[in-house]
């Protein structure tokens, strides 16, 4: 499908070590059980063993990782302080852990590492990390396999003409930064796909990037965490204003619902690269 957008290709790739932590690009991504290798397989908890987010602190949002020889750095761009952290670790102290409705057991980080966080984050925090032996199972009704330490499933795809279909409907007055676009990483995708129409995504069951297939089992509901300037830190009320005008439905028990993007999991493949031909 191109249509009037011109044909579908990635645009971005993007991986975040860290749960809720500022991710990076990257020109190809491995495959996993799981999502991309070394997506999210890190995460801080609270004094009580669960997961924390931007929802609760959007400071999270002010750590960013990127990728560096022996694994990945963690930069505060507020004060530019960092701390280098490696992909994985195989040995530590197990912790056991709640995100969302899921127990799991993790490794905790030396103690000096959690530190760093809880002083940046101004709130005593634990990192953690997810071993290949703790597997954590997606929502049976939608899918089948299990995730890493995601909200709820191992890939997150987002069009880029859907973002630009609401960055045009976003009353300049109300755009960040005096009428600037609200950004991708707003969105927190693993995949960005260019071409085609807007939410077109919507309606995709199965696609296959390169060598790779998809299949797209869930429209991805929003939080707060759009609507946090992965700058700042500073919350607003754009995008989720404009979104809830055109992308509400009502859901269980009558909560409101806003959506952007699809949740899916991996069906074949081993990498997948910018640039990559889509195909649905």
């Amino acid at each position: 499908m191109d249509r009037d957008g011109g044909p579908l290709t990635v645009s971005s790739l993007r991986i975040y070590p860290v749960k809720s932590l500022g991710g990076f690009e990257v020109g190809e991504a491995h495959i996993t059980d799981r999502g991309f290798e070394h997506d999210r397989r890190w995460m801080l908890v609270d004094e009580g063993g669960r997961f924390i987010s931007q929802r609760e602190i959007a400071a999270m949002a002010c750590l960013h990782c990127s990728p560096n020889a022996n694994g990945f750095r963690v930069t505060g761009i507020r004060d530019g302080d960092a701390i280098d952290l490696p992909w994985r670790i195989d040995q530590g102290e197990e912790v056991n852990v709640i995100v969302w409705n899921d127990a799991l057991t993790t490794l905790r980080a030396p103690a000096e590492t959690s530190a760093w966080f809880s002083e940046k984050l101004r709130s005593n925090t634990t990192l953690v990390f997810m071993p290949d032996k703790s597997h954590r199972s997606v929502d049976a009704r939608y899918a089948k396999g299990i995730t890493s330490l995601s909200d709820g499933y191992p890939y997150l795809l987002l069009s880029q003409a859907s973002l630009d279909d609401l960055n045009k409907r976003m009353a300049p007055s109300n755009s960040p930064e005096g009428g600037g676009k609200i950004p991708t990483d707003r969105f927190r995708p693993n995949i960005v796909i260019a071409g085609g129409e807007a939410y077109q995504e919507d309606q995709w069951k199965e696609i296959a990037i390169g060598t790779a297939r998809f299949s797209l089992v869930k429209p991805c509901e929003r939080c707060v965490t759009p609507t946090i300037d992965q700058r700042t830190g500073e919350r607003g009320k754009e995008p989720t204003r404009t979104l809830a005008t055109y992308r509400r439905r009502a859901g269980s028990e009558g909560a409101v619902k806003i959506e952007l993007g699809m949740n899916a999991m991996a069906i074949g493949g081993e990498v997948v690269r910018v640039g990559d031909p889509v195909s649905v």
